[in-house]
C-alpha cells in the first residue's frame, strides 16, 4: 500500500491529531518538531507531519518528512500535497520556500532562501546581514540527491534536478538539468 493510500485510510485520525495538537502553544510545537527530527518509522513520520501541519505557513495532505531532515523557519514554508522530504535535507525558509504538489526531494538536498550580503569591502561579510529571496518549486518536480537550490530560484512544473546539481537560476517547465551550475540536459516530452 502506497503512502498516499495509507494517508487516505487514516485521514480522519490524522486530522484529529492535528486539531488536538493546536492545544499546545506554538513555541512548544516548534520545539517538539525539532525534538522528533530523528524518530524513525511510521510514528516519526506521523508526529513530524502533525506538528508541521500546525507550524508551517501551509502544509497539504500526505507530506512525509523523513528522519534527520532539517527544516528551519517552518512558519515561512508552504508545502503542497504528496510531498516527500528525505533524510539529511536542509531547508532554510527564512526568505520563504514554496513547494508544490507531487514533489520528491531526495536525501541530502539543500534549499536556501537567504544569501549573505558582501558588497561593503570595509565590513566583514559576516557583519553585512543577509538578503531573503523566495524559492518556488512548482508541481511534479523531482530533486535528485545532494542537489543545492539557491535563494530566489523558481523550478517550474515537470522538471527534474539531477543529483549533485547546483541550481542558481530558474529552471523551465519539463527541463532536466545537471551539473555545476545547472545546465539543460534534456527536455521531457
Amino acid at each position: 500500500m502506497r503512502g498516499r493510500d495509507k494517508f487516505k485510510k487514516y485521514k480522519f485520525l490524522i486530522n484529529s491529531l492535528v486539531k488536538f495538537s493546536y492545544i499546545l502553544p506554538y513555541q512548544l510545537r516548534l520545539k517538539l518538531f525539532r525534538s522528533f527530527r530523528m524518530l524513525q518509522g511510521l510514528k516519526g513520520l506521523l508526529i513530524r507531519y502533525v506538528l508541521l501541519k500546525t507550524i508551517a505557513k501551509k502544509c497539504g495532505d500526505n507530506v512525509s518528512i523523513h528522519p534527520n531532515a532539517y527544516i528551519f523557519n517552518p512558519q515561512n514554508l508552504s508545502v503542497g500535497d504528496n510531498v516527500s522530504i528525505h533524510p539529511l535535507c536542509y531547508i532554510e525558509s527564512l526568505g520563504e520556500v514554496e513547494i508544490g504538489n507531487d514533489v520528491s526531494i531526495a536525501h541530502g538536498v539543500t534549499i536556501m532562501s537567504t544569501n549573505h550580503n558582501y558588497n561593503q569591502l570595509e565590513v566583514p561579510i559576516n557583519n553585512q546581514g543577509i538578503t531573503k529571496e523566495k524559492v518556488i518549486i512548482k508541481n511534479n518536480v523531482w530533486i535528485g540527491a545532494k542537489a543545492t537550490i539557491l535563494a530566489g530560484v523558481i523550478i517550474s512544473s515537470g522538471s527534474i534536478i539531477g543529483a549533485g546539481v547546483l541550481v542558481n537560476k530558474n529552471v523551465q517547465e519539463n527541463h532536466i538539468v545537471g551539473g555545476i551550475p545547472a545546465k539543460l540536459i534534456k527536455i521531457r516530452k
